[in-house]
């Protein structure tokens, strides 16, 4: 541990003397304590997760950085308060952006709110109003049926929070919602999320694809019951791969690193997500045949004193929204070293959802592919159970308030 002035820089090495993770501690260094020894700690916009392996360890790592918090700096008459007084000052009036039964607006409370505005367009609503009735926290929590577009608050508020990501991310809309709840939001409020990152990557799977062309060939019956069917075998085929496939999947069958697509909910309107280009330059890491693109996303909850992360990446613990995986038309060979250009469209529609456009080209050899898929009409491809739900990942973002 070696320390300069208010900083001090922390340095883990393995029992042969490898430096394993090095980084600058400082007052404004955030961080919180998962479990009885561990330690997130966020540098910017990414965080680690530090285990330590005594108890001795832990208390001196945790003291090092009270050291650091408790180190003198300058500041004016206007922010000298404290921690206790921020909160109160910055999270009093929190809005829920489809609330659902309402279990948002419950850790909203739990984390300090003062008055929650719970708002529900469906019938869900009514029982949402239940559960705050039956939990004595009607003073706090407001539920208002309707839709956030047409609804009316009283006051502005100093939070938004929401879990507004369908499949794929944009699947649903809701983000949308979402955007134009800012309306109600004060100049210096807090979104929660606060910014998502949507991932896309090249993958190569044989039985995948052949599974699901597979699936047309019902239609492949000349004589079923009397009836030639083989002459709707073609539009059964484009059919099935117009159908993005909700699943999971081992990250060897990626062909490149992943390219990343940022939507900041702080500053997006909602015009900026009727249309959403993402163009892709693709190195290929191995050769093969590249059957399609492989979507996830990430989003973020930045609070004042950390960034909690819900990652949906097929190599984080799985979630309700799995991964999502777009066939190409036609499969494309490409070696180790070539590049896959293009550009993924997403067009939104009157069904709550988007048409997917998807163009690419093997840039050394010319040969393109495509297709256009409908992600309002997803294959489910397994049917198994997620541990949790989304309510307890984003349980996550308490800790960001």
């Amino acid at each position: 541990m070696g320390k300069s002035g208010v900083n001090s820089t922390y340095i883990s090495h393995t029992s042969d003397g490898v430096c394993v993770f090095k980084c600058l501690l400082n007052r404004d260094t955030e961080c919180c304590r998962v479990g009885k020894e561990s330690i997130l700690i966020t540098l910017g916009y990414s965080s680690a997760l530090l285990k330590f392996e005594s108890h001795a360890e832990f208390s001196s790592f945790s003291n090092t950085l009270k050291r650091c918090r408790n180190k003198k700096k300058e500041y004016s008459v206007f922010s000298q308060r404290t921690e206790e007084a921020s909160a109160a000052q910055y999270f009093q009036i929190v809005l829920d952006v489809g609330c659902g039964s309402g279990i948002l607006s419950f850790f909203a409370v739990q984390a300090g709110a003062k008055r929650v505005y719970a708002v529900e367009a469906s019938s869900v609503a009514q029982y949402a109003e239940i559960l705050v009735k039956n939990n004595h926290l009607s003073d706090k929590i407001i539920i208002l049926p309707g839709k956030i577009e047409e609804i009316s608050l009283p006051e502005s508020v100093d939070v938004i929070i929401s879990e507004p990501m369908g499949y794929m991310l944009f699947n649903e809309r809701m983000l949308e919602s979402y955007l134009h709840s800012k309306k109600w939001l004060k100049t210096n409020g807090m979104m929660f999320p606060t910014f998502s990152d949507i991932h896309l990557a090249p993958f190569s799977d044989e039985q995948l694809y052949m599974e699901h062309y597979s699936r047309a060939n019902f239609w492949c019956q000349q004589c079923f019951y009397g009836v030639n069917l083989s002459s709707l075998r073609g539009a059964a085929v484009d059919e099935y791969f117009r159908q993005p496939i909700v699943d999971t999947f081992d990250i060897r069958i990626l062909m490149a690193r992943s390219v990343k697509y940022t939507v900041n909910f702080m500053d997006a309107e909602e015009a900026d997500l009727h249309r959403v280009e993402i163009p892709f330059v693709f190195r290929m890491v191995q050769s093969g045949l590249i059957h399609g693109l492989a979507f996830w996303f990430d989003v973020a909850f930045v609070g004042s004193l950390v960034t909690v992360w819900l990652s949906t990446a097929p190599t984080e613990p799985l979630t309700h929204w799995y991964q999502v995986r777009c066939l190409l038309q036609t499969p494309l060979f490409a070696k180790e070293g070539e590049t896959l250009s293009g550009k993924v469209l997403f067009v939104a529609n009157k069904r709550q959802s988007y048409d997917i456009q998807i163009t690419a080209l093997v840039n050394q050899t010319g040969f393109r592919s495509g297709n256009i898929l409908d992600l309002k009409n997803p294959f489910f491809r397994r049917k198994r159970m997620v541990r949790g739900s989304c309510f307890l990942d984003l349980w996550k973002l308490g800790k960001a308030w």
